[in-house]
C-alpha cells in the first residue's frame, strides 16, 4: 500500500489561487478514479477537482472558505501500489511537509446558562412526602413539562401575582412542593431556562444564533458590491415608460406563424430593451465603457456586450450577451435564454460570465415600483427594469388604462453627467414606447 497526494491543479488563465467552496468527500471515504473530490472557485467560475486514482481519503488539506495556492496539497489518499510520494510509517513525508499547521481550536463562547439539576440534586432538593398525602397523589415532574389541559396549577396568591407580572403561564411551570405546588424557587428555575419560557401569549422566545461563513459566490458578490459602492459615485435616474404598444407587438410576434423548419424563441421584454440600448448607445457611445479609475482611463468599447444580472440558486451572476449590436431581436432572445439556462445550472463558463460593457438588472414581477441598482464595476451604467403594472393615464380628456413600467438606472457620476444620463434614458423611452423604431436602421 502507498499514499497519493493530490495538489490543487492549475485552473487556467494565470490564476495563482482559488477558494475552496465545497468538499464532496470526508476522511475515511473510499473514492474511485474520476470521482469529484472538491470544488474551488476563481472569480465567478467554479471548477471541480476529480481524483486521478482509486483510494481511501486519509487527509483533507483545507477548510471550506480557505484560499488555496495552486500546487498546494489538498488531499492525501491511501492507494494500492507505491503511490506518488515516499511514505514512512504509513505517513507521506511530502504531504506532511506541505500540510499547514493545525489551527488552534477556537474557544467556545461563554454563555451564562442556568445549571441543570442532576438527578441526585433533584432528589436532595425534593422534600420528603407528607404522611397526609395519599399514595395515589400525582406529583408533576420537575422537568418543566406543561401540565395536562385543564389541570389547575397550585400556587399561592403571591406566586400568581408574580407570574402575572412576569407574563408567565403557570401551567408551564413544574412545582417542586407537595402535590406539585409552585414556589418562588420554581419560578426562578423556570426563568433561568430562558429559551423554554412560554409566556401567556402562547409565544416562545428564540435566542438561537447561527454563524454562517460567507464563502464562494456570496463572498465574491459581497466584494464586488462593496468595491462598486466605495469607488463609484452613483446617480440614479427613474423614468416611467408606457409599454402598451410594445406588449401588443411582442404578443403579436410570439403568435406569428413560423416558416417551416424555422425556430424562434419566445420574446420577452428584455430583447427589445437590449436593441433599444444598442440604438441609444450609438448616439452616446460614452455610456458603453469601463472606467479604470486607478489609471484615470475610460475604455470606450465599440462592441455592445450586455450583462444580464440573473438570480441563481447559488446567488447573483451576470452572464453576458456579446456583440448585441450584431444581433436582431430573436438572436438576442435565443442567446439570452441559452446563457440564463447555463447560469442557473452552474455550467456557464468564465468567458460567458465576464466581459460586459453595460448591464441590465431585472427582478421581473417582483421588480417593485423603483430601485437603486448598483453599477457592475468597472462599468459606468446599469439599466434597471421594474415591474409592469396597468395604471390610469390621463390622455387630455380622460383617464385610460395603460401598461406602465419604470426604468431605474444608475450611472457613474464621475464620468457621466446627469444630463447625459437623462438623454440616454429618454432615447430608450422613445424607442420602447414606439417599438417600430427599434426595427428601423
Amino acid at each position: 500500500m502507498g499514499e497519493h497526494v493530490i495538489k490543487l491543479p492549475d485552473v487556467g488563465e494565470g490564476v495563482a489561487e482559488a477558494e475552496l467552496v465545497e468538499w464532496h468527500v470526508k476522511v475515511g471515504d473510499l473514492v474511485r478514479e474520476d470521482a469529484v473530490l472538491a470544488a474551488v472557485m476563481t472569480d465567478k467560475a467554479t471548477v471541480e477537482i476529480p481524483s486521478p486514482v482509486d483510494g481511501e481519503i486519509l487527509w483533507l488539506g483545507a477548510e471550506i472558505g480557505d484560499t488555496v495556492a495552486i500546487g498546494s496539497p489538498i488531499v492525501r489518499l491511501k492507494v494500492a501500489g507505491e503511490g506518488n510520494v515516499k511514505a514512512q510509517s504509513g505517513v507521506a513525508e511530502e504531504a506532511i511537509r506541505a500540510e499547514p499547521p493545525a489551527k488552534p481550536a477556537a474557544p467556545k463562547p461563554e454563555v451564562a446558562l442556568a445549571k441543570t439539576p442532576s438527578k441526585t440534586d433533584e432528589i436532595k432538593a425534593k422534600p420528603a412526602p407528607s404522611p397526609s398525602i395519599s399514595k395515589n397523589t400525582v406529583r408533576p415532574s420537575i422537568s418543566g413539562a406543561p401540565r395536562p389541559e385543564g389541570e389547575k396549577p397550585l400556587a399561592s396568591p403571591a406566586i400568581r401575582l408574580r407570574a402575572k407580572e412576569a407574563g408567565i403561564d403557570l401551567r408551564q411551570v413544574a412545582g417542586s412542593g407537595p402535590a406539585g405546588r409552585i414556589s418562588h424557587e420554581d419560578i426562578d428555575a423556570f426563568l433561568a431556562r430562558g429559551p423554554q419560557v412560554a409566556r401567556t401569549s402562547g409565544l416562545a422566545r428564540n435566542d438561537a444564533v447561527e454563524d454562517i461563513k460567507v464563502i464562494g459566490l456570496r463572498r465574491k458578490i459581497a466584494e464586488k458590491m462593496a468595491l462598486a459602492k466605495s469607488r463609484i459615485a452613483h446617480i440614479t435616474y427613474v423614468e416611467e415608460i408606457d409599454v402598451t404598444a410594445l406588449e401588443e407587438l411582442r404578443a403579436a410576434l410570439n403568435k406569428e406563424k413560423r416558416p417551416a423548419g424555422a425556430e424562434r424563441p419566445k420574446l420577452t421584454l428584455l430583447p427589445f430593451l437590449m436593441r433599444a440600448m444598442v440604438k441609444a448607445i450609438a448616439d452616446q457611445p460614452q455610456l458603453n465603457a469601463l472606467f479604470d479609475d486607478e489609471a484615470g482611463i475610460i475604455h470606450q468599447h465599440g462592441g455592445v456586450h450586455i450583462g444580464i444580472a440573473a438570480q441563481t440558486p447559488s446567488g447573483l451572476v451576470v452572464p453576458v450577451v456579446k456583440h448585441a449590436e450584431a444581433r436582431d431581436i430573436w438572436d438576442c432572445a435565443a442567446e439570452l435564454n441559452r446563457l440564463a439556462e447555463a447560469a442557473k445550472s452552474g455550467t456557464a463558463s468564465r468567458d460567458e460570465l465576464s466581459g460586459s460593457t453595460i448591464t441590465i438588472t431585472s427582478l421581473g414581477a417582483m421588480g417593485g415600483v423603483a430601485t437603486t441598482p448598483v453599477i457592475n464595476h468597472p462599468e459606468v451604467a446599469i439599466v434597471g427594469v421594474n415591474k409592469m403594472m396597468v395604471r390610469p393615464v390621463w390622455d387630455g380628456t380622460q383617464f385610460i388604462p395603460r401598461k406602465m413600467m419604470n426604468l431605474s438606472s444608475s450611472f457613474d457620476h464621475r464620468v457621466i453627467d446627469g444630463w447625459d444620463a437623462a438623454v440616454f434614458i429618454q432615447r430608450i423611452k422613445t424607442l420602447l414606447e414606439t417599438p417600430a423604431l427599434i426595427f428601423v436602421d
